[in-house]
């Protein structure tokens, strides 16, 4: 682990069991579906943060705002100086995807655990329903980074340096739903979009290429390979997508934190957005 860029981003399953008491770390994990995981067992002392209810616009189709990332830093007992370990399920999708949330507002010290519930569970280590009662958190909510955001104008605008290999764009579903066979997996059947493909230029590699078959992260070397032999390389700016921004926010991850891109955004639109604008530009097969 010490071989990738930022590997304080990442704490193995041992590090979260020894740190189960320290009262500047805090647990949490992030599920799409909280009554299927969270309550069924979860890491001792963890907190919830649920993916539909807490870190999304409750009406708008937008992340959660400024002031309620504040209040869920208060509930979940999350101060400035914190460490902040995120994990959760679908290999850490999810978690991921708080990550990149939580740093888009700023939070300093953040990292996901390596292998998330899979590897915790299989590792045949302690789980509880009990709900923690922590005390108020105090941290705040920075202004918005930006740079680590891309839109669907900035997306679109930019479609001239894809095409001449300035930028690098890539789709990180998988490849039925690059070729515009399905537009969302049978699984999440309510995020379709109207028209299947992909967006111009964009290179197919697909999330899970990154992790081992524990939902572990791969090795530098690896990562390196597997991006770099596709032509998305640290010298050029990158712009990861998927279909709602959450195995787009994995990607992130993976190029900004372990292979230290230095200019990474993730278009948290995705398909969802792309497939169902009106005249957006669709390459298929």
């Amino acid at each position: 682990m010490s071989s990738y860029a930022h590997p304080e981003a990442l704490v193995e399953t041992a590090w979260v069991a020894e740190h189960l008491h320290d009262p500047n770390v805090r647990v949490a994990e992030v599920d799409y579906d909280a009554a299927a995981n969270y309550a069924l067992g979860h890491v001792p002392g963890s907190v919830l943060i649920d993916w539909k209810a807490d870190i999304n616009d409750p009406l708008a189709r937008d992340l959660l705002s400024a002031e309620a990332l504040t209040k869920l830093y208060h509930r979940a007992g999350v101060n400035a100086d914190t460490t902040l370990v995120l994990y959760g399920d679908f290999n850490n999708w999810f978690a991921a995807f708080g990550f990149w949330v939580l740093k888009y507002y700023g939070f300093k010290d953040l990292r996901i655990m390596n292998g998330g519930r899979k590897k915790w569970i299989a590792e045949d280590r302690p789980l509880t329903k009990d709900v923690p009662s922590v005390a108020a958190g105090t941290a705040k909510a920075h202004p918005a980074d930006e740079k680590l955001r891309a839109y669907y104008d900035g997306v679109k605008a930019a479609l001239p340096q894809v095409q001449a290999s300035e930028l690098g764009l890539v789709d990180v579903r998988g490849p039925k739903e690059f070729t515009g066979e399905v537009t969302a997996p049978p699984e999440y059947p309510n995020e379709h979009a109207q028209r299947g493909g992909h967006i111009p230029g964009a290179r197919n590699i697909p999330w899970a290429q990154a992790v081992n078959e524990d939902g572990t992260f791969k090795t530098f070397a690896e990562l390196q390979h597997l991006y770099q032999s596709k032509g998305i390389v640290p010298s050029k700016p990158v712009i990861t997508y998927c279909r709602i921004g959450e195995r787009s926010s994995h990607t992130w991850f993976v190029l900004k934190y372990l292979l230290g891109y230095p200019d990474v955004r993730n278009y948290d639109g995705s398909w969802t957005e792309w497939g169902n604008q009106i005249r957006s530009p669709i390459e298929k097969p």
